[in-house]
């Protein structure tokens, strides 16, 4: 965690974006460590969390880190959250909880809500378009003989 925390601290330091920062680890041996870099990037989705995994992947050449852990400064975002269930990481470790980053402006319970079905506040407007020809993808992918799964 003592890593996680560096990273955080790194990241406020050099104003690369909000205070948080992830270690995954496999065999106890840090396998990846990152740092909030929304400001720095510019990209929303530049987490430490999902950068932290983005690198594990790449280190280990696989996108299955079900064999790792994942120690984070607070408790994921949902996005991250999904990264790291998509990642089939099993173990989390955080620090601060959701409620204690609410408190300095990371209030994360707009997308709870949504996740729960409760769109009344939304601001994203949602179309379903080109239904059929999507489908078709999906057919393509279902037949094809070589994927790789989870």
């Amino acid at each position: 965690m003592q890593t996680a925390i560096d990273e955080a601290r790194h990241g406020i330091v050099h104003n690369h974006g909000g205070p948080f920062g992830a270690v995954i680890v496999r065999d106890e041996e840090i396998i990846s460590r990152a740092h909030n870099k929304v400001l720095k990037t510019n990209d929303p989705t530049a987490h430490a969390e999902v950068l932290a995994i983005r690198q594990a992947s790449s280190v280990l050449g696989n996108f299955d880190l079900s064999g790792c852990e994942i120690y984070t400064t607070s408790h994921p975002c949902p996005m991250c959250l999904a990264a790291i269930y998509w990642a089939r990481i099993k173990t989390l470790y955080y620090g601060s909880d959701m409620d204690d980053v609410a408190k300095i402006g990371f209030d994360d319970s707009h997308f709870y809500d949504l996740m729960k079905g409760d769109v009344s506040n939304s601001e994203l407007r949602t179309v379903n378009i080109s239904r059929d020809r999507c489908l078709e993808l999906l057919e393509l992918w279902e037949n094809k003989p070589d994927k790789k799964m989870y």
